[in-house]
């Protein structure tokens, strides 16, 4: 299965919990559609910022640069951290919540050769393992925040081949300070493409 077939998340389908929807997320894909072609990779790691989680963006109420946490779920809210690397998280809940789901990681699909390019690497494993290669691999910026992910477009969300990814794990999230004792990630256990604890090397093969 490619783009092509791939069929698009209907927002009513979306669990309206954030720790649900960062759980259902995983083994979905994401699509990012470019002039050179499509590159897509499969969600193998999500983290959830909940209602009143002083880690999250929303936590502090709307201000302009994350008016897109605050839409309807299944919306895009793209930012900057530390003026460094973008950041790709889906909107939950209902509007004016203020939660979301970080995409952390992907296991590459299609358009590997387009991610490589993107992230001037070649090693498969490292080409979207975190949320700032991922976004440097299918060339993700704020030119994107706000857009509707239910949709087809220049980035969307997709069914997989498999929705059902394997056994899942579930751990404390990653680089935070506040609220850092709450177990809101998720991810493929033994999963190469993991970005944090669980990552597994692939023995044998070169990535």
């Amino acid at each position: 299965m490619r783009s092509a077939t791939y069929r698009p998340l209907d927002r009513p389908e979306l669990p309206d919990d954030t720790a649900a929807l960062a759980r259902y997320l995983i083994g979905k894909v994401v699509v990012r559609e470019l002039p050179e072609g499509v590159a897509s990779g499969r969600i193998v790691e999500t983290e959830a910022y909940v209602v009143g989680d002083a880690a999250g963006h929303g936590y502090r109420g709307m201000t302009p640069r994350n008016r897109s946490l605050f839409l309807e779920r299944g919306h895009a809210y793209v930012y900057l951290a530390y003026g460094i690397s973008y950041m790709l998280n889906v909107s939950s809940e209902t509007p004016g919540t203020g939660t979301g789901v970080l995409i952390r990681a992907l296991e590459p699909v299609e358009g590997i050769e387009i991610m490589r390019a993107n992230r001037g690497i070649e090693r498969l494993r490292d080409l979207a393992r975190g949320p700032g290669r991922l976004a440097q691999a299918l060339r993700i910026d704020r030119s994107l925040d706000g857009l509707d992910l239910c949709r087809k477009g220049p980035l969307w969300l997709g069914h997989g081949e498999d929705d059902e990814p394997g056994e899942i794990g579930q751990s404390t999230r990653i680089g935070i300070s506040r609220d850092a004792d709450r177990l809101l990630r998720f991810y493929v256990r033994q999963s190469p493409f993991v970005s944090g604890p669980g990552s597994q090397p692939v023995s044998g093969q070169q990535h």
